[in-house]
């Protein structure tokens, strides 16, 4: 009898070492459908959806603070995926958030920039190069096209131009369903 107490005994203290150590060893960081978000929107950190970036965006649609058609930048591409991942009916875009437009690039127009670097501060994702009293330019590998650093410009030498469409830069469209196809999917309540 005692032999078998002891066993247990020695036997639970193992396994309990074990799933110490396991926890410790396979612990996750975060939250990975939050991960998975994140990895869906565009990474443009613009700020459109009301949230500082599209890590906090995807924390809130976790959290049920947020909906899942207030990201402009990604529109209804990245709401579709939302709703797939989510499981739940996908949403038309939020005006109130914006409206899904072109890929955009920041232009800096060289001769009248005047070098305060208000827009370097504003960029979110450290796309545009310079330094005081120096000319500005953009690095357009690296411009989301948020267009934040369009406002704090004191001499409007920024523009947005739309990306031309080359061989690495479209998309093949998803195909329209006709209207009448399209309702008859809607569903009825």
């Amino acid at each position: 009898m005692i032999a078998a107490i002891s066993l247990l005994s020695l036997l639970a203290l193992l396994f309990g070492l074990l799933l110490g150590y396991a926890s410790v060893r396979f612990k996750i960081e975060g939250d990975p459908v939050v991960d998975q978000i994140d990895a869906i929107l565009p990474q443009q950190q613009c700020g459109k959806c009301g949230y500082p970036g599209c890590r906090a965006y995807a924390e809130a649609i976790v959290q049920g603070e947020a909906d899942i058609n207030q990201c402009p930048p990604g529109g209804e591409v990245s709401i579709l995926a939302l709703a797939d991942l989510l499981d739940c009916e996908p949403k038309p875009l939020s005006t109130e958030h914006g409206i899904e437009k072109q890929k955009m690039l920041a232009v800096i127009d060289e001769s009248t920039c005047i070098g305060c670097t208000l827009c370097i501060q504003a960029c979110p994702v450290d796309a545009i190069l310079g330094a005081a009293k120096c000319m500005h330019t953009v690095i357009a590998e690296e411009c989301t096209g948020c267009e934040r650093c369009i406002a704090p410009c004191p001499v409007n030498c920024i523009k947005m131009v739309s990306i031309p469409l080359a061989v690495n830069t479209w998309k093949w469209p998803y195909p329209a369903l006709p209207p009448t196809l399209q309702n008859s999917l809607e569903p009825v309540l």
